[in-house]
């Protein structure tokens, strides 16, 4: 059983990845089958920023997200398990998707495949593009500094 960090660390994997890379990533022939609970649907979120990122929080405006809830039957213990996905953007397939892993990695049979498959190359991609566009930014930087003036 997965802790709620590492959930939380997979669903956030999900959310960030592009759709085309994750549809490359999933093979949809193998897959088990599932149904909606919740079809996806778009809606909008209050995102709130914080002053100097420490500070009093404040509201800086609202996000279109989608979200949507999968099940999975599971034929060996006849329970059912719930996946969800919530992206940013209005991209009903990739909801669904995202749902459908959060499924796939509580399930034993499937945790590891779709870890390695999955979760792992997406976590790699995420991080070449972080670390790019840092490149990228500290490119730019600039530094100010100020003389003393020889005034006394």
């Amino acid at each position: 059983m997965a802790t709620v960090k590492e959930r939380q660390t997979w669903m956030a994997t999900l959310a960030k990845a592009e759709l085309t890379e994750l549809e490359k990533l999933i093979n949809l022939e193998k897959l088990p089958s599932y149904s909606f609970l919740r079809s996806p649907e778009i809606g909008l979120v209050m995102v709130q920023g914080r002053a100097g990122g420490t500070g009093k929080p404040f509201n800086l405006g609202d996000m279109t997200i989608t979200r949507c809830v999968v099940q999975l039957e599971n034929l060996e213990t006849d329970t059912a398990i719930t996946g969800f996905g919530y992206v940013g953007g209005r991209s009903h397939r990739h909801a669904e998707l995202a749902a459908l892993c959060d499924a796939l990695l509580q399930t034993p049979q499937w945790y590891e495949q779709i870890q390695a498959q999955v979760i792992q190359p997406l976590q790699t991609a995420l991080a070449k593009k972080q670390e790019l566009q840092q490149r990228q930014t500290a490119a730019t930087k600039v530094n100010f500094f100020t003389m003393v003036r020889g005034e006394g």
